[in-house]
């Protein structure tokens, strides 16, 4: 299956954004409730914190069709390329083992997908190609 009505750079930047809004600053705002803290400066002090991002990022799209809320503000979603539904072992390596790689890269692989997103026809990044996932405008019941 080919890509359907790819999302390109700045929507997906901005469904980043507007998680990081809507998503991070109340998780912030926990944080600081439960240390009394916002920035401890002590790496793995908020674990719990990073624990439940990559809840969020790992398994809203499992259950909202793609969707997480920043991408669904947007009207873009996650599916995987060849049209079966998107599971665990897609989101996995699209979270964990994206995020594994762009940590290991010094964020070098970022900037990669970054470009890749902005200049590709398919607008697929390294951790779509990872997953075998695309992000696009198609809503659910119009999938194709």
């Amino acid at each position: 299956m080919d890509v359907q009505q790819p999302a390109g750079f700045w929507i997906r930047v901005g469904a980043c954004l507007l998680d990081g809004i809507i998503i991070g600053i109340p998780l912030a705002i926990i944080g600081f409730l439960i240390t009394g803290d916002f920035a401890s400066g002590q790496p793995g002090e908020n674990w719990y914190l990073d624990i439940i991002s990559f809840l969020y990022a790992l398994l809203l799209p499992i259950y909202w069709q793609g969707y997480v809320v920043g991408k669904r503000i947007c009207g873009v979603r996650i599916v995987k390329a060849d049209g079966s539904k998107l599971g665990l072992g897609a989101m996995l390596m699209r979270v964990l083992v994206g995020g594994i790689i762009y940590a290991v890269t010094l964020g070098i692989g970022l900037i990669v997908s970054a470009f890749m997103v902005g200049i590709r026809k398919d607008k697929k990044s390294i951790h779509d190609f990872i997953a075998g996932t695309y992000v696009t405008h198609l809503p659910p019941q119009k999938e194709g």
